[in-house]
């Protein structure tokens, strides 16, 4: 096996973003981490794997946050509201796969808001959650904008996070940009 050596410039501008999703490691662990990595932004890493050959699949994963998913849940974290966000998060991507728009969008996930709303299932009210979908496009995650879905395809997704999830009762889109929000809502 012949050793392949990777120069990446790690230039970094004046930077806003900070690392907020590394460190942190045990000290042991059951593998060996190779630096600098950790100091290389999504693009790079992405442009190191397809270096290595990593399956694109792999390489175009969108990216998950280092927190976890209680960055996903402004105000107070539930053991219920984060089992709602992971339904409703796994019908948001299902739908995004199903329309064959995973690999033109960076990074898409589901908020639940920390707020209940009324809302109306058969003949009964409901007093739920409410949700944000939030999809960006962006090379290298400094700057990102929100990914213009069909009303078609929001309209179709709502509908099924509605029906599919107990306990959302309301879909909203963030068409927020990077800069002036984050990719991310807290």
């Amino acid at each position: 096996m012949s050793l392949k050596v990777f120069a990446f410039q790690v230039g970094h501008p004046l930077t806003i973003k900070s690392h907020h999703n590394v460190g942190g490691l045990p000290e042991k662990m059951g593998l060996e981490l190779v630096e600098p990595l950790r100091e290389l932004f999504k693009d790079e890493v992405r442009d190191l794997g397809r270096e290595l050959g990593l399956p694109a699949s792999f390489i175009g994963r969108h990216p998950f946050p280092g927190p976890g998913l209680a960055i996903r849940c402004p105000g107070e974290i539930t053991r219920e509201k984060l089992d709602i966000l992971k339904i409703a998060d796994a019908v948001y991507i299902d739908q995004i796969r199903k329309h064959g728009l995973y690999d033109d969008i960076w990074q898409a996930f589901v908020a639940i808001l920390p707020v209940r709303t009324v809302g109306v299932m058969g003949d009964s009210r409901t007093y739920d959650f409410a949700c944000a979908l939030r999809a960006v496009t962006s090379v290298d995650g400094m700057t990102a904008d929100y990914y213009p879905f069909t009303h078609e395809f929001l309209g179709e997704t709502a509908t099924r996070i509605i029906n599919e999830v107990k306990g959302i009762n309301r879909v909203t889109y963030d068409i927020t940009s990077k800069p002036p929000g984050t990719i991310e809502w807290e």
